[in-house]
């Protein structure tokens, strides 16, 4: 019998609690007898008449991450709207906190973030909104937001870079004759976003702007919170550009090796090359999504793979024309009179289908008179093409890693002067 009666008081409490609310809500709230009296939350104020001034301030509490795969940033704001109603307006000069719940019964501006991929209002330990009353009619309505944005990136000059993001708040159904949005205090508005420690980028300068969305159904008012963010470059370039230039300068190594070390040689090429591979695919799988462009880390690693390759290259080309010279100053083999009775039916065949013009593996004198216009032109061919051969045949391989040895380095630094240079002021 104690416990039921027990339970019976709490449910008459229950109901009159229930009760009142009700009450209030056609009625009015406790304190403000005009507050709900003849309130109709579905228009706005000064309906039929003058556009509601409203007046936004933010506070930038984190951006919690940025990414260039989906070309976006996620930030948590506080975002703050004034407006005045003067059907709310109560004697005396106080404000007054009210329970975030009440703002059911008021009507408030509709607000959303344009380019939003979704957004979501804290809810712990309640709904995190505030409502404050003041006496002159003037609602303040504070909300805490956590939004991915999409942010367009022009990764050309990535990881030397800098992006230009955008916070854009817009009215979604009232356009510029029924709202007007306004900075409260122009820059001062923002709050926050000098302070934050992002670990790639540090924020330049940021502005806002006032415009208006023109659309199809209307003109709607929209405040632009637009902010600039540099990359840090100092990790990339202990991370992969140190890494990638002591590669290159290890390939430099093998003109101080000799020629005739082929092991060594060709052990420091292939591993260079194959290193400097497996570098450029660890650069490139951190943005998959983004390959579509040619990116200035790109631009770099190309480079030195370039150059690692080319000192594999100029070690085979040495290599090649060491040996040919080697070849010739072999001593010729024994020759034996079948041979020479070969050499010589051979030379004499020769003499019978061709003219009796001496031609000799330099250069042919082509200016006797027997000769026909298509066997001079022949001729004058071949002279030609033995004076190519002649000025790309290395006559000294060893001369090639001497070479190598300055004009490898050379063409490195001056390459990376113009890549600096025009990445980082152009």
């Amino acid at each position: 019998r104690h416990c039921t009666m027990k339970l019976t008081f709490l449910q008459r409490c229950s109901l009159g609690h229930i009760s009142n609310l009700h009450g209030s809500d056609t009625t009015s709230l406790p304190g403000f007898e005009n507050l709900t009296v003849g309130y109709n939350k579905y228009l706005r104020p000064y309906f039929g008449g003058e556009p509601v001034q409203i007046a936004m301030s933010l506070d930038v509490a984190s951006i919690s991450s940025i990414s260039e795969s989906d070309m976006d940033y996620t930030a948590t704001v506080y975002l703050r709207q004034r407006w005045t109603d003067p059907r709310l307006v109560f004697h005396g000069n106080k404000s007054f906190t009210l329970d975030a719940r009440l703002v059911e019964l008021l009507w408030v501006p509709d607000t959303y973030i344009v380019e939003s991929k979704k957004s979501f209002l804290h809810d712990v330990t309640v709904g995190n909104r505030l409502i404050r009353l003041f006496s002159n009619g003037t609602i303040l309505y504070a909300l805490r937001i956590t939004t991915t944005v999409a942010c367009n990136m022009d990764l050309s000059k990535y990881p030397m870079d800098t992006q230009t993001c955008r916070l854009q708040l817009e009215s979604w159904g009232y356009d510029e004759n029924d709202v007007i949005f306004t900075w409260l205090r122009g820059n001062d508005s923002v709050h926050g976003i000098e302070k934050l420690r992002l670990s790639q980028y540090t924020v330049e300068r940021y502005y806002t702007l006032v415009s208006k969305s023109q659309q199809e159904t209307g003109s709607y008012p929209r405040l632009i919170l637009q902010f600039e963010l540099r990359r840090n470059v100092l990790y990339f370039i202990l991370e992969t550009y140190v890494p990638s230039t002591l590669l290159v300068m290890l390939s430099w190594v093998s003109f101080w090796i000799t020629l005739d070390s082929v092991p060594a040689r060709t052990c420091i090429g292939v591993t260079t090359v194959l290193s400097m591979t497996t570098l450029m695919i660890g650069s490139r799988s951190s943005l998959s999504k983004t390959n579509c462009f040619i990116k200035a880390i790109d631009v770099y690693l190309g480079i030195c793979f370039s150059f690692i390759f080319g000192a594999l290259v100029e070690y085979a080309v040495a290599h090649y024309s060491s040996s040919q010279k080697c070849a010739a100053k072999a001593p010729e083999e024994e020759v034996n009179i079948t041979n020479i009775l070969h050499s010589s039916i051979t030379s004499y065949k020769r003499k019978i289908s061709f003219t009796s013009v001496e031609i000799s593996s330099d250069n042919v004198n082509c200016s006797d008179l027997t000769m026909k216009t298509h066997e001079k032109i022949k001729c004058v061919l071949r002279n030609k093409m033995h004076r190519i051969i002649g000025y790309f045949t290395i006559q000294n391989p060893s001369n090639v890693d001497h070479y190598s040895k300055l004009l490898f380095p050379l063409f490195f630094m001056v390459v990376n002067v113009f890549y600096w240079a025009y990445y980082l002021y152009f």
